[in-house]
């Protein structure tokens, strides 16, 4: 009886080659078309986990935690000072969705920077502006003003009873 055998099916190369290319778990540099580029954990070809993001055209470094692609945890927004070329840090929080939400600090020059809450990328709860003449809110803010109770600190020490614009309780 004869023996035949049977031919072996062969993937197409690029099957292999797109296997090979999935991004899961600890990577080196990966970079995009752009020139920007990541180190750090992905899951499913999406940044996921701990990770640095560097973006070319804007000189920006994200450090801290993505999920499926997106900034989401805890995480520090730097960009370089167009004056010394140090790296400034611009905000350091919590992200959800890619946008500032929860507690976290935006730095806006060197003297003024907020501390408080954020939802959507706005100021929106309990916080505290320091302005860069010596003055300091503390209250309420929504929709990235302050609204509602709030008290506003003068640099001379004086602390003057205000309220934002369209709060019942003034």
């Amino acid at each position: 009886m004869p023996v035949t055998k049977c031919p072996r099916k062969s993937e197409p190369l690029w099957k292999g080659w797109d296997w090979k290319a999935q991004k899961n778990g600890l990577r080196h540099q990966v970079y995009a078309v752009n020139g920007d580029h990541y180190v750090g954990e992905w899951k499913d070809n999406l940044k996921h986990g701990k990770g640095t993001q560097v973006w070319k055209k804007s000189g920006a470094i994200y450090e801290g935690d993505w999920k499926f692609g997106k900034r989401d945890g805890y995480g520090t927004l730097s960009r370089p000072d167009p004056e010394t070329g140090k790296y400034r840090r611009v905000y350091s929080g919590w992200w959800k969705g890619d946008k500032k939400s929860g507690y976290g600090i935006q730095f806006f020059g060197s003297k003024d920077y907020y501390e408080g809450e954020w939802c959507g990328n706005q100021r929106s709860g309990w916080g505290r502006m320091y302005y860069p003449d010596g003055n300091i809110y503390e209250g309420q803010w929504q929709n990235d003003k302050p609204e509602g109770e709030g008290m506003l600190r003068l640099s001379r020490g004086s602390r003057p009873g205000w309220c934002a614009e369209g709060s019942d309780s003034c």
